[in-house]
């Protein structure tokens, strides 16, 4: 036998897509892991030709899941964001958008089985620790992918998830602002170095030369722009305590500005190397948690937000996300609480990828 055949479900999750795992089909150790991911997306060639991805970050994505251990979880989420032109795989951050369709897949695969119309999913993501509960459509005791709702980068409708995050602030470092401050000047720009859900370095976008209002295929030209932005966030990395970041996509990258239609404000989010075509689903929670913080380099930019809870809308260059926030404001200063959003996922595949034994021979 030359090749190893593995079980997997391909489900589009928010704006991302990739394949689903049950963690017990992998291998265990993390470098023989590595490297079946590396051949299963294709990773190491611009178009993944021999491999699932799709020559974009957001589509050179894996999840792994198993049962939790966690009394507060039913399932564990484990991430990989695989490179796409480099033999690469970062464990270090999570993904929002492959979140989304964590519970569809968990109760396709057998992991949790469903529950009434509507099935409550405890996910613990095992890269972060962070605990977010889904609700998954399942009328029936079938998942619903077709429905009504459409977001922003993805054609057509299909039915809701809801995602409630809890316990984002620090999901990394423990603090919301890891350099101890809501502002710091890197090379003479002011930037946010912010953490929640996502680790982020959030700047103005005037201030690195662009209006932010530029299509992802403009930005993707901008090699100047990129090798400065780099620069700004392997500084900020150090500066957030997480050491050489030169290999890490965390911290992700924004860049905001204000906004041109109703939303609150514009951004432009970075993966870190190329341009997100919308926002990630965690980003867009770190987004709104600068936006809303007094000191940050939003304030003055963007547009006033309700008190809590409020909607929180950003403009992307596909179109706008909404992010309901809960937040406190009082004598002990501002305390962001919850953030919640509503996507959709969609299987598109199911079935075996194939890897070469000499890889991997199997369990």
């Amino acid at each position: 036998m030359t090749q190893t055949a593995i079980p997997y479900h391909f489900l589009r999750g928010g704006t991302s897509r990739g394949p689903y795992f049950n963690r017990a089909d992998l291998p265990e150790d993390r470098e023989t892991l590595s490297r079946v991911l590396v051949r299963v997306v294709g990773a190491g060639n611009s178009r993944n030709i021999d491999g699932l991805g799709g020559g974009n970050a957001v589509t050179t994505k894996v999840v792994m899941l198993s049962r939790s251990e966690d009394p507060a979880a039913d399932i564990d989420y484990f991430f990989a964001q695989v490179a796409v032109e480099e033999e690469l795989v970062d464990y270090g951050p999570t993904c929002g958008n492959m979140l989304v369709g964590v519970g569809p897949a968990a109760i396709e695969m057998g992991l949790i089985a469903p529950a009434g119309d509507v099935t409550p999913v405890r996910i613990r993501a095992v890269n972060t620790g962070a605990l977010v509960e889904a609700e998954v459509q399942t009328p029936g005791g079938q998942v619903r992918y077709d429905g009504d709702l459409a977001i922003d980068g993805v054609p057509g409708t299909a039915a809701p998830v809801a995602l409630n995050f809890m316990e984002v602030v620090g999901s990394r470092t423990g603090a919301m602002f890891p350099t101890g401050q809501p502002k710091d000047v890197i090379d003479g720009i002011e930037v946010s170095c912010v953490d929640v859900a996502m680790p982020m370095m959030i700047a103005r976008a005037a201030d690195l030369g662009i209006g932010g209002y530029e299509t992802q295929e403009a930005l993707d030209a901008m090699p100047e722009l990129f090798a400065r932005m780099e620069a700004l966030r392997i500084k900020a990395g150090a500066l957030m305590g997480f050491g050489d970041v030169t290999k890490s996509v965390v911290p992700k990258l924004g860049l905001i500005a204000p906004a041109q239609g109703d939303a609150h404000f514009a951004v432009r989010y970075f993966m870190p190397w190329t341009t997100h075509p919308t926002v990630a689903v965690t980003g867009s929670q770190c987004l709104a948690a600068c936006a809303l913080a007094p000191g940050t380099v939003a304030e003055g930019m963007v547009r006033a937000i309700d008190p809590s809870p409020a909607v929180v809308t950003m403009e992307h260059p596909m179109g706008t996300l909404d992010v309901l926030v809960k937040y406190e404001t009082g004598a002990e200063g501002f305390s962001f609480v919850s953030a919640g959003v509503t996507r959709t996922a969609r299987l598109i595949a199911r079935g075996e990828v194939l890897v070469p034994a000499s890889v991997w021979g199997g369990a």
